[in-house]
């Protein structure tokens, strides 16, 4: 019911910056929620940051000060610019949307997006 597409991973070295592309498409008029979650190899799936259709943004501690999500109504797409990059951060972005009253009926993944932090 709706497609995820991200973009904009890539290789950067310790210091640089990256802006992620989260581009939405299908029945999007239900979700209230997007947000970036990072998988590194053999760790737990981490959240990164969110933004509700309210506003409300939230970061962990990791992101905070660094990394800012943002959207863009007009083109369904949700932006994370991330600065600072550090080599813990490498890791496959992916992007979430969700409708926070539906459960799991309501909840969305994209396919990925590969950061590579290192010099």
């Amino acid at each position: 019911q709706v497609q995820l597409v991200e973009s904009g991973g890539g290789l950067v070295q310790p210091g640089g910056s990256l802006r992620l592309s989260c581009a939405a498409s299908g029945s999007i008029f239900s979700i209230n929620y997007m947000g970036w979650y990072r998988q590194a190899p053999g760790k737990q799936r981490e959240f990164v940051a969110a933004i509700t259709s309210g506003g409300t943004i939230t970061y962990p501690d990791s992101a905070k000060g660094r990394f800012t999500i943002s959207r863009d109504n007009a083109k369904n797409t949700v932006y994370l610019q991330m600065n600072s990059l550090q080599p813990e951060d490498t890791a496959v972005y992916y992007c979430n949307a969700r409708n926070t009253r539906a459960g799991e009926g309501e909840n969305y993944w994209g396919q990925g997006t590969q950061v590579t932090v290192s010099s």
